[in-house]
């Protein structure tokens, strides 16, 4: 967008840093089979291992990768994912608030499906997760972006993309897409112009202090324009209101860390 003001590249530059920031604490891979699924804790992993009522019971295995320390699911994704997830709410907090009973697909390193687990077990277990993320657009050049709602779990507050959700374990990116655009802010897709894949955005950062949690999220994002007349208005109740925002406005807001994370970088992305 020549002529218009872009964020500023020292701003820019420390959220880039700090959407790739390495774990806490040292963590040792977590392996189903020959797949690397995961990360974990090393005390994390002994904690379960304690709520195990005997060895033959045991869901996670000390083993070796490559000279090194790693975790091994006793059983493949899916039942022995399932009852880890369980031991993980009685034993986590954290887990027990950011239960879902949603599960999200766990990915091998060839990108092919291997399984999936609930939703807040993902952090605890260092699990790749995926969403997907709309940035609308006005035809005057405008960009309309949500307010999260103050109850949500996650960056009660603060501003968003236009959409932003997970893609379950029974979607597709584009199945994702059509259902959160949809709940959050009442637009079908084929009512929108222009859409197009922008590209997508990776964070990898330790989650809230003392969950033994890391993030992994790759997020690919969409563009789109909204025809004149046509407001987005939220069916889910997960976004507190809408702004139409002109570019100067949405940089000025950006630079004030008003935005998530990885919409900031979303954003600035679009914006460039």
């Amino acid at each position: 967008m020549s002529g218009l003001r872009l964020p500023d590249p020292g701003w820019l530059a420390q959220r880039r840093l700090a959407a790739d920031q390495p774990p806490r604490i040292g963590r040792h891979p977590l392996f189903w089979g020959p797949h690397a699924i995961g990360s974990i804790e090393p005390d994390f992993a002994h904690q379960i291992r304690l709520k195990s009522p005997s060895d033959k019971d045991l869901l996670l295995q000390e083993t070796e990768h490559q000279g090194q320390a790693a975790w091994r699911l006793r059983d493949g994704p899916g039942d022995g994912l399932g009852q880890l997830a369980q031991q993980l709410r009685e034993i986590s907090p954290y887990v027990r608030r950011q239960w879902r009973d949603e599960a999200l697909a766990v990915w091998g390193p060839d990108g092919a499906p291997l399984g999936a687990v609930e939703r807040g077990a993902v952090r605890p277990l260092g699990i790749a997760t995926q969403a997907v993320h709309l940035v609308g657009r006005s035809r005057s050049g405008g960009f309309w972006v949500q307010q999260r709602a103050l109850d949500k779990a996650n960056d009660p507050g603060l501003w968003d993309t236009l959409m932003g959700g997970m893609v379950s374990a029974q979607d597709t990116v584009q199945s994702a897409l059509a259902r959160e655009t949809w709940e959050e802010a009442g637009l079908r897709l084929d009512a929108l112009g222009g859409l197009q894949r922008g590209g997508r955005v990776t964070l990898r950062r330790p989650t809230g202090a003392g969950t033994a949690g890391y993030m992994v999220e790759h997020i690919d994002w969409y563009q789109a324009w909204l025809p004149d007349g046509l407001e987005p208005e939220n069916q889910d109740g997960e976004v507190a209101g809408f702004d139409l925002l002109a570019p100067e406005a949405l940089v000025a807001r950006l630079e004030q860390d008003a935005f998530t994370l990885e919409a900031s970088l979303i954003l600035a992305a679009a914006l460039g």
